[in-house]
């Protein structure tokens, strides 16, 4: 049988071990080295057609694509909302698609065309979308309302191609401009202020059906 002694050192040593393993586990070896040591961020050019323009930009290859226009290019009209892809204020249109552009890496649309709501119309000459948002009050605080747009305008040219929704009864049948699917279509884009109706006002206006 051990003794006391014999015990009581077991269990010191047993601490010690598991302290010394807790301690590995939390700071892995590359966090022991040098700050000096430290590699620096990756950089990498970036061609992109931003609203009609081309741009090259170097930038951090971990910069997404919100932040390459937002503070490389200065367009600041998609907004950076919860950042997790979850409110689509940052919705832009690349390759005629819509996108969270806060999820993506800039990186990954090497020459890719972008559009963001800078591109999309001038005060005296607005888009069709634009002019429908303001007519039907489709808008308050318009923190969101440039990813609502551009997704507006995204959802009705998806909806002319014929690309079925959750909400299509028969995958097989021609997409129509109801509220159902402009509703569920738009489900992504969040509007804090609930101009909700409003947006499907507008964006019917704008697909040619009766409000």
């Amino acid at each position: 049988m051990h003794g006391t002694e014999d015990l009581e050192l077991n269990r010191r040593d047993l601490m010690a071990g598991a302290s010394a393993c807790a301690v590995a586990v939390a700071c892995p070896s590359s966090a022991w080295a040098a700050s000096g040591d430290a590699s620096g961020p990756v950089m990498s050019k970036v061609s992109l057609t931003v609203n009609g323009t081309a741009h090259e930009i170097d930038i951090d290859t971990r910069t997404t694509l919100l932040d390459a226009v937002r503070e490389h290019l200065h367009l600041t009209g998609a907004k950076k909302g919860c950042d997790h892809g979850q409110c689509g204020a940052c919705t832009m249109i690349v390759d005629g698609r819509r996108i969270n552009s806060c999820l993506t890496l800039a990186v990954m649309h090497q020459g890719d065309t972008v559009t963001t709501i800078e591109g999309l119309g001038k005060p005296d000459e607005l888009h069709p979308m634009q002019a429908a948002f303001i007519k039907h009050d489709g808008y308050q605080c318009g923190f969101c309302t440039p990813g609502q747009i551009c997704s507006g305008i995204a959802v009705l040219d998806e909806i002319k191609a014929g690309i079925p929704s959750h909400v299509a009864a028969d995958l097989t049948a021609t997409a129509s401009f109801t509220t159902d699917e402009i509703r569920e279509r738009m489900s992504g884009n969040i509007c804090r202020c609930g101009a909700y109706s409003n947006i499907v006002d507008a964006m019917s206006e704008v697909a040619g059906r009766q409000a």
